[in-house]
């Protein structure tokens, strides 16, 4: 989601950091919009960032001292929402722009959610199961002051998953006195948590990628894609654009990719989550590199993987038609002038993969009412909001000379600002 067009020439990638991307994409909606200067500066800033130490005694005896951040950035129309990831390379600059674009992506869906992100630095790779739980729960009692149901609301992201988050939730819950679901969202059913919430980004991705093969006249079952990263996101995008008839040519996971010109069965190829390594090991008709996948001539790239992979230095060389952002941020500043300039349409993340949190938001309200929504009912609800959130967009884009990108970011930030505006400024 770190795409922004201009008529510069583009600047290097290699020092943007999220803040800044995420301050200089708020920029540029606001020169399309009559906002008050005065609340565009409200919002390149952070309402709160936490920073707490996180002790925990490894398996071993001996004690170590994590370090846990938590990004607040705007909670004027609902409370903080946003991940919490385990990485080794989480910072507080990171938290702050991830929760601005968390910001955005709640706005452009009209959740009554603020934008929120957290986490801890650390490679959960070299935690035991019994390490990662016991971190969990100490980061929840870290944390506990500054969320909860009505306040913040963390979620999966890099590194946890529905059971960090039921070890979160309990850990919460035991030292408020009474079980609190609505705590957290992408817990496990079994305690509170959503049917369809871990496919849903996904899903969205698909969604969103089917109504612009439309918006542009093509032919579902004559459009060819590659997807970057067959995880969790990528393979469900992957598997639901196979479903209604799209060619999946290729598909990639951390070791490598694979590529079939008749095309993959997504359904066959197990995702990196389901059993990593499965992908670059496939039997395929070609074996290729990470950086080759995203050079393939095809209809729509949907880079699904990790942030910041389409750069300065092989913007001009993507053939595909399309791209769809799958990952938060796969497109840098400088990248996304290239593709401009190269008339490559790019649907932004935080209308594509936006599914993820607004299936959290029905969680939140199934957790709420004590009232869980069958399978069915969530996939219809995200389907019609899915649909309401692209409309709006889309009208934006065909009333305005402006990228994809640029609509979404005016969809969302009139939003804010109309929110802020009827709010005012406490003294």
């Amino acid at each position: 989601m770190t795409q922004e067009t201009s008529s510069a020439e583009p600047e290097a990638d290699a020092q943007e950091t999220a803040v800044e991307t995420a301050r200089r994409q708020l920029e540029r909606a606001a020169a399309h919009l009559d906002v008050d200067p005065g609340i565009v500066e409200r919002l390149k800033h952070p309402d709160k960032v936490h920073q707490v130490s996180v002790p925990l005694k490894r398996d071993s005896g001996e004690t170590e001292i994590y370090t846990g951040f938590r990004a607040q950035h705007d909670s004027v129309r609902g409370p903080f929402k946003g991940g919490l990831r385990y990485h080794p390379e989480v910072s507080a600059d990171e938290c702050i722009g991830l929760s601005m674009w968390m910001s955005w992506k709640c706005a452009v869906m009209d959740l009554p959610f603020g934008g929120g992100k957290g986490g801890i630095v650390v490679n959960p790779k070299d935690l035991s199961n019994e390490e990662k739980e016991r971190l969990t729960r100490r980061f929840a009692e870290e944390m506990r002051d500054f969320v909860g149901p009505m306040k913040d609301i963390p979620a999966p992201d890099m590194g946890t998953d529905p059971q960090t988050m039921a070890w979160f939730m309990d850990a919460y819950s035991m030292q408020e006195g009474e079980t609190q679901p609505g705590v957290v969202t992408g817990k496990p059913p079994v305690i509170g948590g959503s049917y369809g919430r871990e496919e849903s980004p996904g899903h969205s991705v698909a969604i969103i990628t089917r109504e612009a093969i439309d918006y542009y006249g093509w032919d579902i079952e004559d459009t060819t894609v590659a997807v970057q990263g067959f995880g969790s996101v990528g393979a469900n995008a992957a598997r639901s654009l196979d479903d209604w008839g799209a060619t999946v040519v290729a598909v990639s996971d951390v070791n490598g990719a694979i590529y079939d010109p008749d095309g993959l069965d997504t359904k066959d190829v197990q995702g990196h989550d389901e059993r990593p390594g499965m992908v670059s090991g496939y039997d395929a008709p070609k074996k290729l590199g990470n950086s080759e996948l995203l050079e393939l001539d095809v209809d729509i790239l949907i880079p699904a993987a990790i942030g910041n992979v389409l750069t300065a230095d092989n913007a001009n060389d993507v053939q595909a038609r399309m791209i769809v952002e799958g990952a938060n941020g796969p497109t840098t500043t400088a990248a996304g002038v290239i593709f401009e300039g190269n008339d490559i349409p790019v649907i932004p993340d935080i209308l594509a993969n936006a599914g993820g949190v607004t299936v959290s938001y029905f969680e939140w309200l199934q957790d709420i009412n004590r009232r869980q929504w069958s399978l069915e009912r969530v996939n219809d609800e995200l389907e019609t909001e899915m649909l309401k959130a692209w409309s709006a967009v889309r009208r934006e884009f065909e009333s305005r000379d402006v990228t994809w990108r640029e609509a979404a970011y005016i969809v969302a930030l009139s939003r804010v600002a109309e929110a802020h505006e009827a709010r005012g400024l406490w003294p």
